[in-house]
Order: C-alpha cells, then structure tokens, then sequence
C-alpha cells in the first residue's frame, strides 16, 4: 500500500502535520508531491534500483521526497542531518548515488559535496537553491502530479549504521523489484498485526526521519493511512502537549525521551491528557527498569518493546504485561530464532550472557564491507548486531550491552550498560555514560561522565557529587562494575535518536591518556 492508495476515501485527510510549525499535507497533497518528484528522477535518467542520497532535517516535505523516490523504484538513502561532512562524502560515495536531496539548512555542507561526490548527476535543495544545485520546489512543481506512466516498481531503503562504533555501513538487501501498488513491508504488517495500526490511527514521531525505525514507522502508517504528527526536534513537555492536543494513539521513542520526560516537574508531568494513548512503542536502546516500570505506571499498560536492528535479522517483542512478569527483559522473538554464544561460538547455559545470534532471519549484508558481514556471521549461518545478551527459562532475551563497548578490567568483564542503567535513575543526573579508561595495573577501569540535573561549579561540588553518585551505583551493582571517577558535561554527544557517541568521549579520554584504543 502506498499514500495514493487512499486518495478515494481518505484525500482531504492530514497524512502529515508538524508539530511546530503546524504545517499540514493532506494525502492528495502528499501523493502528487510524490508522483512529481518521481517524474523528475525518471526524466533526469534514474531508473528502478539506482540510488539516491538525502541529508536534510525533519522538514515540512521529508515525506514527501522519501515517497517520491519510493514512487521512482529508487534505493533511498537517507542520511543524519547531524553528519560531518567527510562522514557524508563518504556515504554518497559508498551507496552510489546518483542524485543528491537536501536543503537550504544544510547549505554550506551541500556546497562541500559539489567537487567531493562526482557521480552525482542531479542535486536537488529545498528552500533556495545554492550554486551547483537546482531549486526543489520549481523543479518538482514543473512536473504532472500523475502517476509516471509506466508500471511503477516500489523503491527500498539502504540505510547506514549510526555509527557509533566506527564508520557507517550501509545495510542491503536484494532488491525486490516488487510492482509499487502490491508493496507491503515487514514493518507494515507488524504495525497492522501487534498494534493494531490501521486508517483511524494518529502516530507521533518525536525522533528524526532520517533513522530506520522513525522512517519505516512513518511509511507505514502513511500506507495504512494513519495521520502522522512528527516533531522537529524532542522537547519532552512538548510531546505531552502534542499527544493531548491532537489525541495521539501511537508514538514510537526511545528510553532517553522517557527519562526526560519523567524528570519534568509534577505540574508539567501531570497537566496534559495522555488519555487517548493506545501504543507507546520504544526499542534503540536498553531500558532502565525503573525508568520503564515508571512509563508504565504513568501512561498505563500501553508501553511495548522491541530489539530489532536495521539489517532485519529478527523481532523481539515484548507488552507490558510480558515485561511486568519478566522485568528488564525485551521480550521473546517473533521472527528468527534467538540463540546465545560464547566467543567459539558456543551456545551458553540460560542466564548466562553471551553474543545474540539470530537464526533464520531475513539475509543482509554491509555493503562494500565484506568483513564485516562476515564478522556478523555464525559459522552455521545466524547473524548478530553485535549486542550481548542472554535468556531465561521462559526464553525471554535480556540485553547486557554492546560487545564493543566491554570493559576488561584485571581479567573481569565490565559491561556499562549496568551502572548507566543505575545511574541516570538519580535525581541529580540528566543523562550519563560509562566507558573503560587506561588504567596501568587493571588495562582498564571504569569511568562515567555525567550530564548533571545542575553543574556544579567548584571542585568540592564536583567532587561531593562524584562520591553521591559513585556510592549511589555502589548501593546498587557490586562495586567492580561501577565507575572509579566521575566527569561533568553540559551534554553528551547523543545521536538524536537516542544512541549515544560513545565511542567520542572513549576515543577522547584514551587519547588524552596518550593511548590508542
């Protein structure tokens, strides 16, 4: 199904409204925004199966372009505004793409790319166009608004991993060469199957487009016909106030924009109607227990969770009640078999952690990369994300960590995750990471830096706080695994979809240290 699909019963309906600015596209709208776009790439040359690359904030037409290119039979790929632009040559170069869409926003990065991706034949900006780049609007707007007249072949993603433990890599698949009008992604039927996703339904998107689960989410709900209410940026009281306001019944966050919102004073907390929420959806990261057992406490039975990644390898899935009965876990899997193994690719005893391995899910690999796809493999076949994790009795999955981010400590094995868990649940802290730092006599030993609820601005402030969150950790976790010192920042380097730069404030530290990771 696609946005045209609905044009008979659903035309004048908002497909698309943004938050702050109140802009709003109706699904015709949005459908002959498409088709034109679509006849623009075809008449520039690009076929189904050739790539195009797209790097612009949430804006007023994002859906828009995606459907448009969607519509053409193209491979998206859509890139994090928030990109240095090295990282973003890099990519465009990678996926091949032959035309390139971004905005007046991201103008001086945009005028960067010109001499540095050569095989980029069309280069589109919204807003005002810049030397060496056509003017979106009057050249989509030049175009029918009709279907292109041939038979129309859906369009896929090739999205790029975040990141946040080396370079980006892009995620492919076979392309499917699927007719346009038949199309129905995984995703979709998820939406349809666990949260009963249908026409009726208004979906708030708080997290950037440009993310897999944000942009499949959105898709699909605009092919199911649901309205979409998408926030230019997270503001956590903000996304109460757009709940109540238009009735929200599905949204899809992660656990920071939970912790945020449960550290907003009472009144703001309490003030606006959460009433009309039937799914609260959350997956990108592990979960505080407390922070979730908090959600679900406040917004009612409606929080579900899943541990999927973008290479579409499995689904693990978990509702409140399931996470009530087994709390801290992220559910059992739906799609591919779950097994967990050691270093030799052993499976481990259930309760022990160990490398998650999915058998039986969908086959993908990292394109350009063939050691890292190979790196992703069991020898029998199943593929990893690289997460650790282990299972219980019931066969319910339980994340630890990422491998990467392991600390080795005098021989023991540290994984963070536990004592960030721990700390972002104290009233003073924002936000926090946990990393290995050199350490002579141990390898390593473990550091958090903390993003505090107010800065302290002497020494003994900064140090009595360190020692209040180092022995609040200490009251939790077995002393080994919480941090030895504490740092204070203003902000983290989050991604905005919630995924800490880790691997920035690790790579920071080492190399002030005169080490190399």
């Amino acid at each position: 199904m696609i946005p045209g699909a609905h044009l008979a019963t659903h035309g004048d309906k908002p497909a698309l409204i943004m938050g702050g600015s109140g802009f709003t596209q109706t699904f015709s709208e949005l459908d002959a925004a498409a088709n034109r776009l679509s006849r623009l790439l075809r008449a520039a040359g690009l076929k189904p199966g050739d790539h195009v690359a797209i790097c612009m904030e949430n804006h007023d037409r994002y859906m828009e372009v995606i459907w448009g290119c969607h519509y053409a039979g193209l491979v998206y790929t859509a890139t994090s505004s928030r990109l240095q632009s090295a990282e973003l040559e890099y990519i465009i170069n990678d996926c091949g793409a032959r035309a390139y869409i971004t905005s007046k926003y991201k103008a001086d990065q945009a005028a960067d790319m010109i001499d540095k991706t050569p095989n980029v034949e069309l280069r589109l900006m919204l807003d005002g166009a810049i030397d060496g780049y056509e003017a979106y609007e009057s050249a989509v707007d030049a175009q029918s608004p009709k279907p292109l007249d041939e038979a129309r072949i859906a369009g896929m993603d090739m999205l790029y991993s975040s990141g946040t433990t080396g370079m980006p890599k892009g995620i492919t698949r076979a392309f499917p060469n699927e007719p346009l009008e038949t199309w129905n992604n995984g995703v979709t039927m998820l939406c349809q199957m666990l949260f009963a996703a249908d026409d009726t339904k208004r979906y708030l998107s708080p997290a950037p487009f440009y993310h897999a689960a944000p942009l499949r989410f959105c898709m699909s709900m605009h092919a199911l016909g649901a309205t979409i209410v998408a926030m230019e940026n997270f503001d956590a009281e903000t996304y109460l106030q757009l709940v109540e306001k238009y009735e929200i019944t599905h949204s899809q966050v992660v656990p920071t924009m939970f912790v945020r919102m449960l550290k907003l004073d009472e009144e703001a907390r309490t003030k606006h109607d959460m009433s009309s929420l039937e799914y609260v959806i959350h997956a990108a990261a592990p979960c505080p227990a407390p922070t979730k057992k908090s959600m679900i406490e406040w917004f009612g039975p409606v929080i579900h969770e899943y541990y999927a990644g973008s290479e579409g390898n499995g689904f693990v899935y978990c509702n409140s009640e399931s996470w009530l009965a087994h709390e801290g876990t992220v559910g059992q899997a739906i799609t591919g078999i779950l097994h967990v193994c050691d270093d030799n690719f052993e499976e481990v005893p259930q309760g022990q952690p160990g490398t998650i391995f999915f058998e039986g899910g969908a086959e993908f690999e990292y394109h350009n990369d063939a050691e890292k796809t190979k790196g992703s493999r069991h020898p029998k076949g199943w593929s990893t994300l690289g997460d650790v994790g282990y299972l219980d009795e019931d066969n319910f999955l339980y994340l630890t960590d990422r491998k990467a981010y392991m600390i080795i400590s005098g021989g023991v094995n540290i994984y963070p995750q536990e004592a960030e868990n721990v700390l972002v649940t104290h009233d003073k802290v924002i936000d926090v990471a946990v990393f290995g730092v050199p350490n002579e006599d141990f390898g390593e030993e473990v550091k958090a830096v903390v993003q505090p609820r107010v800065m302290p601005t002497t020494d003994e402030e900064r140090a009595q706080l360190a020692g209040e969150l180092i022995q609040f950790c200490k009251s939790q976790i077995a002393d080994v695994k919480c941090p030895r010192s504490i740092d204070f920042r203003d902000e983290l380097p989050r991604h905005p979809t919630g995924k800490l730069y880790k691997r920035l404030l690790k790579d920071e530290y080492w190399k002030a240290a005169g080490r190399s990771i």
